[in-house]
């Protein structure tokens, strides 16, 4: 996905879910009701009942049409093709990446990606084969939403995007910011450009989709409230991964730089 196709779709979007937004808002229990109160100040979900609706209208559109051709892709796709696609995938995500390792100042996350880049595109077939993670420089995730988690600004009130699914303001802008920064976006116009484009987001969901057609069906299935498991889930796992980042002290070191004595 890319910032210079991404405009004239979100922006036909934007009032009419602005409207759906402030319309659907919950109202917090009284001062009086302190228990009431401190729930829902912890929950952090004043657009509940908004995000309640698109949660079921994603849900049905990943029930009719999202679901139904990742299984179909994993069946009709060999296991070994599959993987090349989603590392060609990860390999063209890697300059979104690195601009994000660099902001966070992880200098060794941005050396670890900037190598990626560099062996998967030219050793492994302009990434289809990860013969990084072989040599040992494993793929990570990175992204605006987690630079701006490191740089102290607050996650806020929960969200559930209509197909984008769960986020929250900060996850939100920084997705735009990652669609605004693909360098893959600043290249070219014209049909065949387009078709690349929407090409690379389709195959994109397709790939996401199959990649967690084992964990989505029994949350579906067995929790007693979907929608509130997936908003816990969603933040536990962004904030796992913040924590992660934060803890990544380590920095790049050239090869030649001579190692502490060992004492």
């Amino acid at each position: 996905m890319r910032a210079a196709r991404k405009p004239p779709l979100i922006a036909p979007l934007i009032v009419p879910l602005a409207i759906a937004f402030l319309a659907g808002c919950a109202t917090a229990p009284p001062a009086s009701h302190k228990e009431a109160r401190a729930a829902f100040e912890q929950t952090n979900d004043p657009l509940e009942p908004t995000n309640r609706v698109f949660y079921k209208v994603n849900d049905a559109l990943d029930t009719a049409i999202l679901r139904p051709v990742a299984v179909a892709y994993t069946h009709v796709v060999p296991a070994p093709a599959r993987e090349g696609v989603h590392n060609i995938l990860g390999n063209l995500a890697t300059p979104v990446t690195l601009a994000n390792d660099m902001l966070q100042g992880k200098s060794r996350r941005a050396g670890t990606t900037f190598m990626r880049f560099l062996i998967n595109t030219t050793l492994g077939g302009l990434g289809t084969v990860d013969v990084a993670r072989r040599l040992g420089y494993p793929a990570h995730d990175a992204d605006f939403g987690e630079t701006m988690a490191i740089w102290g600004i607050p996650e806020g009130p929960f969200l559930f995007l209509p197909v984008f699914g769960p986020s929250d303001p900060r996850d939100a802008l920084g997705q735009g910011v990652d669609i605004a920064g693909d360098p893959l976006g600043w290249f070219g116009l014209g049909t065949a450009v387009t078709v690349l484009d929407w090409s690379r987001a389709g195959i994109g969901g397709i790939d996401a989709r199959s990649q967690v057609l084992g964990e989505l069906g029994p949350i579906k299935r067995t929790a007693l409230d979907p929608y509130a498991t997936f908003r816990s889930l969603y933040r536990q796992h962004r904030r796992a991964e913040i924590a992660k980042i934060q803890a990544d002290h380590g920095h790049t070191v050239p090869a030649w730089f001579p190692a502490p004595a060992a004492q």
